[in-house]
């Protein structure tokens, strides 16, 4: 009983790690975000027609991966 306690407090402890990780990197993922979207205003400001491509293949990529990403989650 005693052992199976400390396994379940030990299980409970590594998850809560993988838990202040995810939270760390929700946080850079949220600062990276802004980021990413200054470079966007910014692009589209200097030159919006080559940010338009630019952004297409962007796109094109993002697609390509969700695809993947959903053969994962099956």
């Amino acid at each position: 009983m005693l052992f199976s306690i400390l396994i379940l407090i030990l299980e409970l402890m590594k998850n809560n790690n993988y838990l202040k990780i995810i939270d760390q990197i929700e946080k850079i993922r949220s600062n990276n975000n802004v980021n990413w979207m200054n470079v966007l205003r910014l692009a589209f400001k200097l030159d919006p027609n080559q940010a338009k491509k630019i952004m297409k293949k962007i796109n094109y990529d993002d697609k390509k991966i969700s695809q993947l990403l959903n053969k994962l989650s099956k």
